[in-house]
């Protein structure tokens, strides 16, 4: 997707932040915005663990679990 931005768009880019939301604000638009994608990819990380590290247990059906209501279907 950025693979075809070079040194000179993203000096452009760069410049109308610069301009749009001024000096004093960009550093801390700059810090949330890492802070978000830091949040996003911890959060990835953290579904797959728990994914991979704690499998589901198997879920019980009405029938499995009380025997003598399938024999009582049969008879």
């Amino acid at each position: 997707m950025f693979g075809s931005l070079g040194a000179p768009e993203i000096l452009v880019i760069f410049v109308v932040a610069l301009i749009v939301f001024g000096p004093s604000k960009l550093p801390d638009f700059g810090k949330s915005l890492g802070e978000a994608i830091r949040g996003f990819k911890k959060a990835i990380n953290d579904g797959e663990k728990t994914a991979i590290e704690s499998p589901q247990p198997p879920v019980k059906t009405a029938e499995s679990s009380n025997p003598s209501a399938r024999i009582e279907d049969k008879v």
